[in-house]
């Protein structure tokens, strides 16, 4: 998004009813106030996309995971998952992590250039930095390039949860108790993620990734000063001790002895990963699990022993 701005053909400070006429007209939205920064930024005041009922429904269980696992969404219906709760806030006046506005951006990637996000991934990332094993997953795949690692879960709901009872602040409690036995999810369908991060790459490609994004190699001047233009998360139930950029995080210089640390992450069934490095590129570290993000001391304890940093508090 940032490299189409770069190339005059979009602006972050436009509006979603620009590019997208109408399709946020439902539920209380108004895209008339929402622009791309903010989608970009979690600010849009959209809802926790990912724990909208039509979504958990299909994999909260052990039992609804094995019968949805190869389902394949479509972009109208992961717009339709976008507005289908109301706002949780005003545009721009908080922090809320939401699947949608990623979803919005990929429509209006596509709406702007006329080609597929996929497409648009390539050309401006992959194709840029020499990422050869690096690209959007398609809607209809369900495997992995090898080798790879199993993927594995036990993050289900407990018997008898009501998906549509679990929130923000009491998700913790409704999952399984730990000790169950995990279930093999390396053959699933991901289509749901799309624009959020449905990317197949090695941890040694992203690491090219986050150094382009940390050092601003990739952007020019303008669209890297944007990129971390930072916002709180505290209050959000989002990582500790970070701010918030477009699409990108920054630790809390306070907790990481002053050092400068910026990354990027995210995690589906059956897989966890992060990459942070420091602005320089002297120094990046990159994890991937194969089960779903638990805690963050997964991510903490290395960068605590990489660059030295004290014990980040409640962690």
């Amino acid at each position: 998004m940032l490299q189409l701005e770069a190339e005059g053909r979009l602006s972050i400070e436009d509006t979603v009813e620009k590019w997208l006429p109408g399709a946020l007209d439902v539920n209380g939205y108004d895209g008339k106030k929402i622009t791309i920064r903010q989608l970009l930024s979690n600010t849009s005041g959209l809802f926790i996309t990912g724990l909208a009922p039509e979504l958990s429904e299909r994999y909260a269980t052990r039992a609804t995971f094995a019968e949805h696992r190869f389902d394949s969404w479509t972009v109208d219906e992961l717009l339709a998952l976008t507005v289908s709760q109301p706002p949780i806030h005003e545009p721009g006046t908080a922090f809320a992590y939401s699947n949608g506005g990623f979803y919005l951006a990929g429509m209006i990637i596509e709406k702007v250039t006329g080609n597929t996000y996929a497409e648009e991934v390539a050309r401006t990332i992959a194709e840029p930095l020499g990422l050869t094993h690096t690209y959007v997953r398609p809607a209809d795949e369900t495997g992995y390039p090898e080798p790879h690692p199993r993927a594995y879960s036990s993050l289900f709901l407990k018997d008898g949860v009501d998906p549509a009872d679990v929130t923000a602040g009491n998700w913790e409690s409704m999952f399984e108790e730990p000790g169950l036995p995990l279930l093999d999810t390396t053959e699933y369908n991901s289509s749901w993620a799309w624009s959020v991060g449905n990317v197949i790459s090695p941890t040694s490609e992203m690491i090219k990734v986050c150094d382009a994004f940390v050092s601003g190699s990739l952007l020019p001047e303008a669209q890297h000063r944007a990129m971390w233009s930072l916002v709180s998360t505290e209050g959000a139930h989002w990582m500790p001790h970070a701010s918030y950029g477009l699409g990108v995080f920054e630790l809390d210089p306070a907790v990481t002895g002053g050092h400068t640390l910026r990354g990027l992450g995210g995690s589906m069934q059956g897989s966890h990963f992060a990459v942070v490095g420091t602005p320089d590129g002297e120094q990046t570290i990159a994890l991937h699990t194969n089960v779903e993000f638990r805690t963050w001391q997964v991510l903490f304890r290395p960068l605590e022993a990489q660059f030295g940093l004290p014990a980040v508090p409640g962690v």
